[in-house]
């Protein structure tokens, strides 16, 4: 299969460990809640403040950078190996791993905040740093929550308490995978549309959904909305314990940023929905419904950089046209609309409107052979 710049090399092996030649290159995604750990002890030891803002510059900076150089990942699981990939339980301690790291990090930011000599410019630094493990928290939360084990979908909630986006786990399982590349999708975002108005829509409506979802879902169970199994309240209190219980160790000071690495971590999250779907559409069948997510309706990259660091997150395609597939399995798809780079590079692109309808909106017209009727424009009417 292609991907992208070149063919994509099958992964086979015997079903044993060598199956996987990036099996001890996951753990490197633990890099990104471990610059929660780092900027106390670089500043210390260099001097340099500039370091506070760690994990901005290696994901915004350093990341796209090595994209650029490694390039493309090149390699795809073997099918006859994906019952031993999927069953091994190396892979999830690699997710698991990321919360109590991202949690210890949260712990001496407070610290910081409320007791450490730091300018304000250093603690935005700082705020900005978890802000980012924040958001590449939720991408774990992502992964995690996809998973039908029980304990993995509270790892999964956990996971998301940092960034107070615990809705995400109701909205992108049952809305945003049953609605992907429709106009009905606030997550989808539409041919056309900026970053910046893509955001407020995203987050509203995706806010909205959950409620309804999971109403929808109580009442079908012949459960009360303020029962102990709402989902949304189950999340909701683990984000009112955590910063609650970081105000009553640290004192009210840290609560502004708190406030402010969360919404960091939720505008980074929806920088990527943007870039995930951009101006794609599912086919409509002859029954007028929309046809099954396919590979075609989701941006991939096979970058292997972005690819470790977020656990695949960038062979998207593969992901909504597969569930079910746990990260270490998911293939790069030949038949899937291509990115130019990398995630990280992307995300540089999407804040800059005109740079990135300059750099996509061909690429979406080409996906469709140039007919705009078939790209997501967001025109209800017309469909």
């Amino acid at each position: 299969m292609s991907s992208g710049r070149g063919a994509v090399v099958s992964a086979g092996g015997d079903g044993g460990r060598g199956s996987d030649p990036k099996r001890y290159l996951w753990m490197l995604g633990l890099i990104a809640p471990g610059c929660a750990l780092l900027p106390s002890q670089l500043v210390y030891r260099t001097g340099s403040a500039v370091l506070w803002w760690i994990a901005p510059i290696i994901v915004l900076v350093i990341v796209p950078i090595l994209d650029w150089f490694v390039g493309e990942d090149g390699t795809n699981p073997h099918d006859s190996d994906y019952q031993q990939l999927s069953g091994d339980r190396y892979y999830r301690w690699c997710t698991y791993l990321f919360l109590p790291i991202q949690l210890l990090g949260l712990g001496i930011a407070c610290h910081l905040w409320a007791h450490g000599q730091l300018s304000v410019l250093d603690k935005v630094g700082l705020a900005a740093t978890l802000g980012v493990v924040s958001g590449i928290g939720i991408n774990a939360a992502h992964e995690l929550g996809h998973r039908v084990e029980r304990s993995e979908r509270w790892l999964a909630k956990i996971a998301l308490a940092q960034s107070g986006y615990g809705h995400f786990f109701i909205e992108h399982n049952r809305g945003h995978h049953a609605r992907v590349a429709t106009p009905e999708d606030p997550a989808s975002a539409r041919l056309g549309e900026s970053l910046y108005r893509f955001v407020p829509r995203s987050v509203g409506g995706g806010f909205a959904s959950a409620i309804r979802l999971e109403r929808d879902r109580l009442t079908r169970t012949g459960r009360s909305w303020w029962s102990a199994h709402n989902h949304l309240f189950q999340a909701w209190a683990l984000s009112a314990a955590l910063f609650g219980g970081l105000i009553l160790a640290f004192g009210p000071a840290v609560l502004p940023w708190l406030l402010l690495q969360a919404s960091i971590g939720v505008w980074l999250l929806e920088t990527v929905n943007y870039i995930e779907h951009y101006g794609l559409l599912r086919e409509r069948r002859a029954d007028g419904r929309w046809a099954r997510c396919s590979p075609r309706d989701s941006w991939n990259s096979d970058r292997l950089v972005t690819n470790i660091l977020l656990f695949h997150l960038q062979r998207h395609s593969d992901h909504h046209a597969n569930p079910g597939r746990r990260y270490q399995t998911l293939r790069s798809c030949g038949e899937a609309p291509q990115l130019p780079a990398g995630y990280a590079t992307m995300i540089l692109l999407a804040l800059i409107p005109a740079l990135w309808r300059r750099v996509m909106d061909h690429r979406v017209l080409a996906h469709y052979d140039g007919d705009l009727a078939r790209a997501n424009t967001g025109h209800l009417a017309r469909l």
